[in-house]
C-alpha cells in the first residue's frame, strides 16, 4: 500500500520501482582495489540518503548489487560513537556491513572495535586535520579473546576519502594481533 501511494523511484533518474535502478548502477565507475564503486551518481546519492536521511531501506538494494568472491572472511564495521549512533538510530557502516556479510556468508562482528569518544564529522576536513581528528579514538573490545589467524578480517566502511578512518582502525586491529586484514568500502 505504501509503495502504491509513495512509489519507489531511482535516486538518480527517477524511474519508478527501485531506489537504485540497474541502468544507473551500471553508469557508476568501479572504485578500485579497496572500494566497490566510485563515490558518484546513484551510489553517492544512496549513501547520502542512508547516512543523512535515515533511509535504511536503500541499504538492501545497494548491497544487492555487490558481488564479491566468497571466502572465509569476518567483516568488522567501523564503529560510531554511541552518542551519534543513538541520535541517528544506527551506524551506516554496521547496517551495510551486516547485510553484506549475510549476503557473502561471512562472519560478522559489529563490536570488535569501539569508538571511545565523539569526533567532529570527517566531512569537510582535509589532510592533517582529518588524521588528527581520529587519532586514538578506536580501541579493541576487551570482551573478545586475542585474535587468531583462522579468519581474514575485512575492515568495512561506507566511503573512503583519505583513508584516515581505516588506517586508524587497522592500526588498532594489528596491535591486537590481526595478521590478515583487508579494507573494503562501498565507494571511494
Amino acid at each position: 500500500m505504501i509503495d502504491f501511494i509513495f512509489p519507489k523511484k531511482c535516486l538518480e533518474c527517477g524511474r519508478e520501482d527501485k531506489y537504485i535502478c540497474e541502468d544507473c548502477i551500471r553508469k557508476v565507475d568501479l572504485g578500485g582495489p579497496n572500494s566497490i564503486w566510485r563515490y558518484q551518481g546513484v551510489v553517492r546519492k544512496a549513501i547520502i540518503a542512508i547516512k543523512y536521511k535515515f533511509a535504511t531501506e536503500i541499504a538492501d538494494e545497494l548491497v544487492g548489487y555487490i558481488n564479491l568472491p566468497s571466502s572465509q572472511n569476518c567483516l568488522v564495521p567501523i564503529p560510531s560513537h554511541w552518542y551519534k549512533q543513538n541520535f541517528r538510530g544506527f551506524n551506516q557502516a554496521e547496517l551495510l556491513g551486516e547485510k553484506l556479510a549475510k549476503k557473502m556468508d561471512w562472519k560478522f562482528i559489529p563490536d570488535l572495535l569501539i569508538k571511545t569518544h565523539s569526533t567532529p564529522p570527517q566531512v569537510g576536513l582535509k589532510g592533517m586535520p582529518r588524521r588528527q581528528n581520529l587519532r586514538g579514538v578506536f580501541v579493541f573490545n576487551p570482551h573478545y579473546p586475542p585474535i587468531t589467524n583462522h579468519w581474514s578480517l575485512v575492515l568495512f566502511d561506507d566511503v573512503l576519502t583519505t583513508g584516515s578512518t581505516l588506517k586508524e582502525a587497522a592500526k588498532v586491529l594489528k596491535e591486537a594481533g590481526v595478521k590478515k586484514l583487508w579494507c573494503l568500502t562501498i565507494a571511494r
